[in-house]
């Protein structure tokens, strides 16, 4: 087990790294995360130029090995970056009427139907919303942000004519014209 392949993850003060087998749990200042590991790749902790890194390493280099490889050490320094700085996904509402607001931990949207859409922060989420058209999820397993705001989205997907609904930030929506007389 003596290829490396990827770079090692630094670790920044305040955080530190369990390695168990087949189970890593990084703590830090934002919370504990942790994340199943496969029996064949090896993850140690060691010190480099005198800063602590996680370096992950893999018995072969064939392309199953390669690719739990480079999965491995992704979500690991996920978790590394998710517990020191967080995460956050941006979503914009746009229509008339359409708007969002929190109701205590949760966010209520009115999107077009009949009846507001609740939609539950889990632990560990939180929602803010700088503008009535402006929805942010925020949290430290970049995993769960994205779930929770593509659930966000799945409420009242963008709509190809108008573009009324709701959106990631940076999305762009290829609008079509529509029947013309």
């Amino acid at each position: 087990m003596s290829r490396i392949g990827k770079q090692p993850i630094p670790l920044p003060s305040g955080v530190d790294v369990f390695i168990e087998p087949e189970l890593v749990r990084v703590k830090g200042p934002r919370g504990e995360l942790e994340e199943r590991v496969s029996r064949e790749l090896k993850v140690e902790q060691a010190e480099e130029n005198g800063d602590r890194v996680v370096v992950v390493k893999r018995p072969t280099d064939r392309g199953e090995h390669r690719a739990l490889h480079g999965l491995t050490r992704s979500l690991i320094a996920n978790m590394v970056q998710g517990v020191t700085e967080g995460f956050e996904k941006r979503l914009d509402i746009q229509g008339v009427g359409y708007r969002a607001q929190l109701r205590g931990k949760d966010i209520e949207l009115a999107v077009g139907f009949s009846h507001p859409v609740a939609v539950k922060a889990p632990e560990g989420i939180e929602f803010e919303v700088p503008a009535p058209t402006q929805i942010v999820v925020r949290g430290s397993s970049k995993q769960v942000v994205g779930e929770i705001a593509a659930r966000i989205r799945k409420v009242r997907p963008p709509e190809p004519y108008k573009g009324k609904g709701i959106r990631y930030r940076d999305e762009y929506v290829a609008r079509k014209v529509g029947k013309r007389a």
